[in-house]
């Protein structure tokens, strides 16, 4: 990034969320911050939700579902990999243009705007009918959802089931896909309750989850790779 800018300095790079909260607790601000969405032990929006950062960051993420249209919506810059060089300097120019009227304190509410609005955009409970009540069940709770023969339910850790007006696509735009995995046409996965992950035929893996299923979980050949990322992250 030096060549690009013989004023440049780079600071730091911090490779994990735990890294970079450290960092910006113990280090003065940096002037412009470029960040990677997916760190080592998480998203990079962790950091700014534990730490107070005012000042401008450019977001660098390979998945564009990632809120890209909240960033541009609040002047926050980014970068879809792979990265190239005029993608960076277009948002140094964009820095340099805006830095002498950039005020922190805005810059600050803005970027918590948008991490309220990045939670925001998953279901954080679902109602459930049930006899005659209607239930709120945390999504944090959800052990796995289940659709077989038109029916969609929703099975929580404590092994309480379900049936939601849903359809498992639904289910699956609704929530988190930092917490949860849908493995194949019949099953969303929470992370948390995975057990044991083992080799099954034809280079698939079939998965235990912390509560008991109806049928195996079985992640297919196509998957696999996305899964076990998923799983790392």
């Amino acid at each position: 990034m030096e060549h690009l800018d013989g004023d440049i300095v780079v600071l730091a790079i911090l490779s994990s969320v735990t890294s970079a909260i450290k960092w910006f607790r113990e280090q003065p601000a940096p002037d412009l911050i470029f960040s990677d969405i997916q760190l080592g032990d998480g998203l990079s929006f962790e950091i700014f939700k534990e730490v107070q950062v005012n000042v401008p960051i450019v977001f660098c993420t390979a998945y564009d579902e990632y809120a890209i249209h909240a960033f541009e919506s609040n002047s926050i810059d980014y970068l879809l990999k792979p990265l190239e060089e005029e993608m960076v300097e277009r948002s140094l120019l964009k820095y340099n243009r805006i830095k002498d009227h950039y005020l922190p304190l805005a810059y600050g509410a803005s970027l918590n705007k948008v991490l309220v609005q990045m939670d925001s955009n998953y279901k954080q409970s679902l109602l459930v009918h049930y006899r005659d009540k209607i239930i709120p069940v945390k999504v944090a709770e959800l052990c796995y959802v289940y659709a077989t023969g038109g029916i969609t339910t929703i099975n929580t850790i404590t092994d309480q089931e379900y049936t939601v007006p849903f359809t498992i696509d639904q289910l699956e735009s609704m929530l988190n896909p930092q917490l949860f995995f849908r493995a194949n046409r019949q099953f969303i996965l929470n992370r948390n309750t995975i057990q044991d992950i083992e080799h099954y035929f034809n280079r698939r893996l079939v998965l235990k989850l912390q509560c008991e299923t109806p049928v195996k979980i079985i992640v297919s050949r196509l998957k696999v790779q996305d899964f076990l990322l998923w799983v790392e992250q």
